[in-house]
């Protein structure tokens, strides 16, 4: 028995269900997401409202900020982070692979040579994002690959990033 066993067998149950509803009514399948932040005073601090949750993002102090939490690239990686983690723990669950553990670690950098003001060739952007999962499992090496495969084309983080979307911008101001 693994350790997440009960964990994926809920999982199974809800899935099964969501296959259910969205089969019943395929409009249902597309899920509207909304973000929203604002400086918060003179502080610079910026919470950050993602459905009913609030996180605050801030700055280091050499940016002016009090690290009141993370900064935006962090919380990108960490978006990144958790969506693999529940990208494994899905699909372990509809392939029936069993589960001790699921760790995944990003690693990145962002040169912050533009970001200070300074000459920099291109647009700014984060650079040599990475990720480590560590799998926990009883399964075998062949299946454990497999999973990493299906992973790959079903996280929706890691797909959206390395194939990148024209973000509009709707407003003037």
């Amino acid at each position: 028995m693994a350790l997440l066993d009960s964990y994926t067998e809920r999982k199974a149950k809800v899935l099964a269900q969501r296959r259910d509803d969205l089969t019943a009514n395929p409009e249902a399948a597309f899920v509207p997401l909304k973000a929203t932040s604002h400086a918060a005073g003179i502080t610079g601090v910026r919470p950050v409202q993602m459905g009913d949750y609030i996180i605050i993002s801030d700055s280091a102090p050499g940016l002016a900020g009090h690290s009141l939490g993370p900064s935006s690239p962090e919380m990108l990686l960490g978006a990144l982070a958790s969506c693999l983690v529940h990208t494994y723990l899905l699909q372990a669950t509809l392939l029936e692979i069993p589960l001790d553990s699921v760790e995944v670690e990003i690693t990145g950098g962002l040169d912050m040579t533009g970001v200070v003001g300074l000459p920099y060739d291109g647009p700014i952007r984060l650079e040599r994002l990475a990720y480590k999962p560590t799998i926990g499992s009883p399964a075998d090496a062949a299946t454990i690959d497999r999973l990493h495969a299906v992973v790959e084309q079903t996280c929706a983080v890691l797909n959206t990033l390395r194939s990148p979307m024209e973000v509009k911008r709707t407003a003037d101001r």
